[in-house]
């Protein structure tokens, strides 16, 4: 891996939300609800909600990084969860920032297979090194991406968290 990092601006942000849903619309896939992986997901799923006037838009929590370059051995859905109910029959496009090793995706899309109709994946950046090859992708890299939304430390930091 390079020191060079993968800068997102937030006006590129856009560009490249809209990018992923026109490859969504040009593929024909028409999904019934975008289920974005919180947090960095959150962001993409909105947009793609809005551009493919998809309105059911679901969450899931999913905490993997603790830092840069630093994370859990596994992903670990956190509450509140996601009731399967509400997705069965569905089509389900999946929504995160970036597929880096892609153990988030594919926990997401392995609690979905059995109860959705067709699930499929869009990320703004796929590494390499992800075990899921995504359906729907801005950019390719390698780099550490600094987003928007985390590229700052917190306006004021949590003191009341648990340790891990």
């Amino acid at each position: 891996m390079t020191d060079e990092r993968e800068v997102l601006t937030y006006e590129l942000f856009g560009t490249a939300a809209r990018e992923l849903a026109e490859q969504v619309a040009a593929d024909g896939f028409e999904p019934d609800l975008v289920l974005s992986i919180a947090r960095g997901g959150l962001f993409l799923g909105g947009a793609l909600g809005y551009a493919l006037d998809v309105k059911n838009l679901f969450v899931m929590n999913v905490e993997f990084y603790t830092g840069v370059d630093e994370r859990l051995d596994l992903p670990v859905v956190l509450p509140p969860t996601l009731d399967q109910v509400d997705i069965t029959g569905a089509n389900v496009l999946v929504a995160d920032d970036v597929a880096d090793t892609g153990k988030t995706l594919e926990l997401v899309r392995d609690f979905c297979t059995g109860y959705v109709a067709e699930v499929r994946t869009a990320v703004i950046y796929e590494k390499p090194r992800s075990l899921v090859r995504c359906d729907y992708v801005w950019r390719h890299t390698d780099r550490w991406i600094d987003f928007p939304w985390s590229s700052q430390p917190p306006v004021r930091s949590r003191s009341d968290r648990p340790a891990h």
